[in-house]
């Protein structure tokens, strides 16, 4: 008997064109295995809609095409059912997928499929959103927040609104209370991290791991701006840990408490959020599809 897998495809994510996302879909599923739907949303929040719709009628694998923040959507609905996430990303930063070793080119991706189980792995809830990647506080949310405004996208307007931004952004006092947390100062950067990356190979939060219970909380303080290229090249080789100008902890609940409202970001998603902040793991609450294990 077939599995039933849904395609959920965001057409505005990336940089790339979707007019073939169909036929790619189409021609390296295993049809032999799979039964498929492919749908496309219209509006934001859309994807939940959709696989919420797709989980009541049973489908057993669901996939989100899209970046970070589509996988948000389509995940949000399959949380503590018997439903499965998969994923294609054709995002700006896919740190989920990267993560989980899916590969980024859409043909190898939808084939991936064909070669995957399914695990279950953590979740977040930042108040009352739910993240399944990072989400955070400081410059990283103020540069989501710009470059959300613009209208380009990719890795060089990313890379665009860093460098202008770094320039204007202020760092703020905060302060963590939690379970071993407990902790005061100024920070440039505060991530919450389930998954180890923001996206494009940045390693934010290189010993984190979906399966733990734990949130990494990766602290970066204020810098010389001397320091910042010995700081991107550990950032992209996965031991920014070890940089002199990083703190980093692991717990499983926490309260951040800021001076001032302002740009925070969950899976990449920016918008504003208030002075106090409660971040909390879930610990397998979400089935993923990743390699199968032989």
């Amino acid at each position: 008997m077939k599995t039933n897998i849904a395609f959920i495809v965001n057409p505005f994510s990336g940089t790339r064109r979707k007019d073939d996302i169909r036929h790619l879909i189409q021609t390296n599923l295993d049809a032999e295995m799979f039964s498929p739907e492919i749908v496309f949303t219209d509006y934001r929040g859309h994807g939940t809609e959709l696989a919420q719709s797709f989980v009541d009628n049973g489908t057993q694998i669901i996939v989100a095409v899209g970046g970070d923040g589509t996988v948000n959507e389509v995940a949000k609905a399959l949380i503590h059912t018997e439903s499965s996430l998969g994923i294609i990303p054709i995002g700006s930063g896919n740190g989920l997928a990267r993560h989980l070793g899916i590969p980024l080119n859409i043909s190898k991706a939808v084939n991936f499929l064909n070669h995957s189980e399914s695990i279950l792995i953590d979740y977040g809830i930042v108040n009352k959103k739910l993240f399944f990647c990072t989400c955070g506080t400081g410059f990283d949310a103020y540069v989501s927040m710009e470059f959300a405004k613009g209208k380009k996208r990719g890795v060089m307007s990313y890379i665009e609104k860093i460098i202008t931004g770094y320039f204007n952004y202020k760092s703020q006092q905060y302060e963590l209370i939690g379970n071993g947390v407990d902790l005061k100062g100024k920070a440039f950067v505060l991530t919450f991290a389930n998954a180890s990356q923001w996206g494009n190979n940045a390693y934010i939060a290189p010993q984190a791991s979906v399966q733990d219970g734990k949130v990494d909380i990766s602290i970066m303080s204020n810098m010389p701006i001397i320091a910042i290229p010995s700081l991107a090249i550990q950032l992209f080789s996965k031991n920014i840990d070890r940089n002199l100008f990083m703190t980093t902890m692991r717990t499983d609940e926490v309260t951040l408490r800021r001076q001032n409202s302002g740009p925070f970001h969950f899976d990449g998603e920016p918008y504003d959020e208030g002075t106090e902040i409660h971040v909390k793991i879930i610990p397998e609450g979400l089935r993923v599809r990743v390699k199968k294990r032989f």
